[in-house]
């Protein structure tokens, strides 16, 4: 059932918002001149009085003082609350690589802690989970790399990501979304060992990438693409350039030789990649 409430009745929670990536300026422009031309249409969803879904319309139903209507949810605990948000980003989203990387990761880290905690294990986890296909007596990296279709590294990989995401997010949220966005290029593998480091050398990276000294890690072999880049060269030419030469490496750098795993779940980055910068074009 739908109901119209005050602005002041509805309770933000920073946790949520941050699962929520911002939207695009021009995009963000779009949807405020559609709301004040038809109204919020769509209700806003709560769980608990708490936002859980519709923090753009929210933003700027306030700012307008436009009228708003809500629906509520109810869930027994806070990480359901979190799948479900992560299950709805993932199925609306046009989302780059690195935010699906991370959606994955959290959503591991999520369902771990589930598991840890019987009385945390609940239907809205399972029934995300649900797919005839996979057996149900099998491990949470297990079902999760069947549900997104990558390998169990891929799924135990994204999971140290999001830990390493949450970290810098908490030292500075405008570096987290310069990362999710692709201004600033930090390899995986460099997110991945900063899960376990400690908490200065994380500032200090921080610190590079707002100052402008921060060096991603290069390859070996310099990409051919970014030596001959120049300034009237399309953006998406060098990123695909840039994606390939990762590609390549991941499938050089394989132990042992034609590893199929391995290339399996190197070619599935790879095309997660391409799907980003297709639907970013």
């Amino acid at each position: 059932m739908q109901l119209n409430v005050n602005h002041e009745d509805v309770i933000i929670d920073e946790v949520f918002q941050r699962l929520l990536p911002p939207l695009a300026e021009k995009v963000f422009s779009d949807l405020e001149e559609s709301l004040l031309k038809y109204g919020v249409r769509d209700p806003l969803v709560l769980w608990d009085g708490i936002l859980i879904d519709g923090y753009n319309r929210f933003e700027i139903s306030k700012k307008h003082d436009l009228p708003i209507n809500t629906v509520s949810m109810e869930f027994p605990s806070r990480d359901s609350v979190i799948i479900w948000i992560i299950k709805n980003q993932m199925e609306r989203r046009n989302l780059t690589p690195a935010e699906v990387r991370l959606y994955r990761g959290i959503h591991y880290n999520t369902e771990k802690r589930m598991v840890g905690n019987i009385t945390g294990r609940n239907q809205y986890s399972e029934e995300f989970l649900q797919n005839e296909e996979i057996p149900q007596n099998r491990s949470t990296v297990s079902k999760l790399a069947e549900h997104y279709n990558v390998s169990r590294s891929t799924i135990e990989r994204d999971g140290k990501i999001a830990n390493t995401m949450e970290v810098i997010e908490n030292i500075s949220p405008d570096t987290k979304a310069d990362i999710l966005s692709g201004k600033t290029h930090i390899t995986n593998k460099q997110l991945q060992e900063l899960s376990s480091a400690p908490a200065e050398e994380i500032k200090n990276i921080i610190s590079q990438i707002e100052d402008g000294t921060f060096e991603s890690r290069k390859s070996p072999v310099k990409n051919d693409a970014e030596a001959n880049a120049t300034e009237d060269m399309p953006q998406w030419e060098i990123e695909f350039a840039k994606m390939t030469e990762e590609f390549r490496q991941m499938i050089k750098k394989q132990s042992p030789p034609n590893d199929t795993d391995v290339i399996k779940s190197a070619l599935r980055q790879y095309i997660e990649m391409l799907e980003g910068l297709y639907r970013g074009i």
